[in-house]
């Protein structure tokens, strides 16, 4: 989505769309990429609803008392599915004990009880943090790390890796939910039961051009059932 400024506009305008669709006086809300100042933004402002990734639903679902309400599919956001590749290593247990590569390794919780469940903890590993999604592929690519902890998007840029012909998938997480569509407590019971039975319109019609500025592909309702898996691996 570009800069941050940039994306809150986006976030602004489907907010306005958001609005006149639900016939709400207005909406306001924040773009945010760290959880901490999420979390802060949450108790400052007692917003009534959310688009959270799986990870931050999951770590603030209990804390902020969180109500599923739907799910948001996203265009390339990955987080669908995880992989751990390698250049030079032919199974999981060939990683182990050895480099891993990723920029996912600042959720320990998420990734060893949702992710890894019981195939693997990121202390079976040397885990390196490369910070960043391209840095990941190419330091596997490039033999720099013995394997790579990476999710679907990022292996669908594997190809654009010098070197990425030759890293293969060792092992694959089972596919997970899209991102959570949340109410919070503040949000009135009607206003929220009107609400989810318009999210499937958001991205339709008026909505298409401001839910593709977002990266948003599709807003359906759903309920807790959807996440149960993930949620009770994660308690």
């Amino acid at each position: 989505m570009g800069s941050a400024a940039s994306a809150q506009q986006y976030v602004d305008n489907l907010l306005a769309h958001v609005a006149r669709q639900n016939k709400w006086p207005s909406a306001a809300g924040q773009y945010l990429t760290s959880r901490s100042t999420a979390a802060q933004w949450i108790g400052a402002n007692s917003p009534h609803y959310g688009i959270l990734s799986l990870a931050a639903f999951l770590d603030l679902r209990g804390k902020h008392k969180l109500e599923v309400i739907g799910s948001a599919e996203v265009t390339g956001g990955g987080g669908h599915q995880y992989f751990v590749v390698s250049a030079s290593e032919t199974s999981l247990a060939g990683c182990k004990g050895k480099t891993l590569g990723t920029d996912h390794g600042d959720d320990t919780k998420f990734i060893d009880k949702v992710v890894g469940r019981s195939d693997f903890s990121l202390s079976d590993f040397t885990v390196e943090d490369t910070r960043r999604p391209m840095k990941t592929v190419n330091a596997v690519a490039r033999g720099e790390v013995a394997c790579a902890l990476i999710d679907d998007a990022q292996l669908a840029s594997l190809a654009k890796a010098d070197g990425g012909a030759a890293v293969k998938t060792v092992w694959s997480s089972r596919e997970l939910p899209d991102m959570a569509v949340v109410a919070f407590p503040s949000a009135p019971a009607s206003e929220k039961a009107s609400f989810k039975k318009t999210l499937a319109a958001v991205c339709t019609g008026d909505g298409a051009a401001a839910c593709k500025e977002v990266g948003l592909r599709s807003l359906e309702p759903a309920g807790e059932s959807a996440y149960a898996d993930v949620i009770k691996d994660y308690q």
